[in-house]
């Protein structure tokens, strides 16, 4: 059973940083690609960021990009966001995300918020 569980967010002041961590377990994690999503009140959940299994390729969202950092530890299964320099508009709940057989899991998401 695919288990995603997301750690890490709390209320910080702009300019602030947090580190997110999504623990996971279920499945092969070295296998897979992992990705980072976020969603604000009323909007959209929007993608953040993706790494490649072996975490040798990292993409970004441009609002985070220079920002945030994707990464992993494939012996602990575990993928982190490093988020600094964070303002108002990163506020929403984060949730890591996998792709298993075209099923997306998805954790239950924590939520950051960041005061002007």
């Amino acid at each position: 059973q695919v288990q995603l569980v997301e750690s890490g967010g709390g209320l910080v002041q702009s300019g602030g940083s947090l580190r997110l961590s999504c623990a996971t377990s279920g499945f092969v994690f070295r296998r897979n690609a992992m990705s980072w999503y976020r969603q604000a009140p009323g909007k959209e959940r929007e993608w953040v960021a993706a790494i490649s299994s072996a975490g040798t390729n990292t993409n970004y969202a441009d609002s985070v990009k220079g920002r945030f950092t994707i990464s992993r530890d494939n012996a602990k299964t575990t993928v982190y966001l490093q988020m600094n320099s964070l303002k108002p508009e990163d506020t929403a709940v984060y949730y890591c995300k996998v792709t298993q057989w075209n099923h997306d899991y998805w954790g239950q998401g924590t939520q950051v918020t960041v005061s002007s």
